[in-house]
């Protein structure tokens, strides 16, 4: 179903449909020993990747959460550790009410299966930036997981500030994200995403990414990044001095004279 208002809103109370876009995704995969060896910039690590299909269904266009749900399971299985663990899920997310809910579905089973989580699951998906590009919008959800995962940061899902009420992300393992935000390291494990991509015909595949290592080795040297750090005795202290702050920028002053 295509989009009547020309915009697709991954799992928003407004979404009505995907738009359909063009694309070719280029990704170069080598063995992680070999790139390491060869000096070469690792981008993201595929740890997992599970594959299934839907089987028979009331029609070629109907996706079954069933089969989603077990290409999910192989591929967590494949990495060798849980879903509760993901940081970020790069759904399908094509912006149309049957086939977001379906994957909703699928996730929260899958997801809920490995208990509670101490922070829920970052959820979005790249086409609600560029479209469906149909054959490449499996490459282009997994090259946004793999920079996401290299560049520490959540990257946020446009046009879906309000959540479809109909799924109950508020009850589940994930919250729909609308605003870019960095990417807190997690304990005991390294950041982790995982990329789902169905096809026509209800082919379902998903990738489990990690990122290669857990430092930020790129520098603002631009200034487009300043740190600013307060200091108190006692949380109400900084309360007091951070509202101090806050208030002396305004209105906000230039970048340089902040810094």
């Amino acid at each position: 179903t295509l989009s009547k208002t020309g915009d697709a809103r991954p799992f928003a109370a407004a979404a009505d449909g995907t738009v359909l876009g063009e694309g070719v995704g280029l990704l170069l995969l080598k063995r992680l020993a070999d790139a390491e060896a060869h000096g070469d910039t690792i981008l993201a690590v595929i740890r997992g990747v599970g594959s299934a299909s839907d089987g028979k269904s009331q029609s070629i266009y109907a996706p079954r959460p069933e089969g989603q749900a077990k290409a999910l399971r192989k591929a967590y299985r494949d990495a060798g550790f849980k879903p509760s663990t993901v940081g970020l899920l790069e759904a399908h997310g094509t912006g149309t009410r049957v086939g977001d809910r379906v994957e909703f579905t699928a996730l929260c089973d899958v997801f809920g299966e490995s208990g509670p989580r101490p922070t829920p699951c970052a959820l979005g998906s790249v086409k609600s930036n560029i479209g469906h590009t149909k054959a490449a919008a499996g490459a282009a959800g997994l090259i946004k997981a793999a920079l996401a995962l290299h560049h520490k940061v959540l990257p946020k899902t446009l046009k879906a500030d309000t959540p479809d009420p109909d799924l109950g992300i508020a009850e589940s393992p994930f919250y729909l994200n609308t605003e870019t935000r960095p990417w807190i390291a997690p304990d005991g494990h390294p950041r982790r995403a995982g990329v789902s991509a169905f096809g026509f015909g209800g082919s379902n595949f998903h990738l489990v990414l990690e990122e290669h290592s857990p430092r930020k080795t790129t520098v603002a040297w631009d200034g487009s990044v300043e740190i600013v750090a307060f200091s108190a005795a006692n949380a109400e202290g900084l309360r007091s001095r951070l509202q101090e702050a806050a208030a002396a920028l305004k209105p906000s002053p230039p970048l340089a004279e902040i810094a």
